[in-house]
């Protein structure tokens, strides 16, 4: 007979957490209240990119809509809205149910058939 093990925990529990002590903080040096000047600079110049950069799209995309007709947008809706999920699901529910009347009607016309068949043929009629 194997040997018994005592363990604190009851089956299905799980053993109790073994925690350290506290952890001493981490040695950063503490950052300055302000930028330095090299700092600065660099943030302007990045700065000017960006905005030099948006005015370009923003340019670039008035010259591609001015030759075009304007074009008519839905309504704007949030995204975490309900109405938003319930739009993608409508699609989904919308093909599923074309598709089951597709093969429900055509099961029915294929049964339709195959009774004109028999029933103008004579198969399956048994003598008396």
């Amino acid at each position: 007979m194997a040997k018994r093990a005592r363990s604190r925990t009851r089956p299905g529990q799980r053993a109790p957490l073994q925690r350290s002590t506290a952890r001493p903080p981490l040695a950063v040096p503490p950052r300055p209240p302000t930028l330095t000047p090299e700092e600065e600079a660099r943030a302007a110049e990045i700065e000017a990119r960006l905005v030099a950069a948006e005015r370009s799209a923003e340019e670039a995309a008035r010259r591609q809509v001015r030759g075009r007709a304007p074009v008519e947008r839905e309504a704007p809706v949030r995204t975490g809205s309900i109405a938003v999920r319930a739009s993608e699901e409508y699609a989904y529910v919308a093909r599923d149910v074309r598709r089951i009347a597709l093969i429900g009607g055509s099961m029915v016309a294929l049964l339709i058939a195959l009774w004109l068949v028999t029933h103008l043929t004579g198969i399956g009629v048994v003598p008396r």
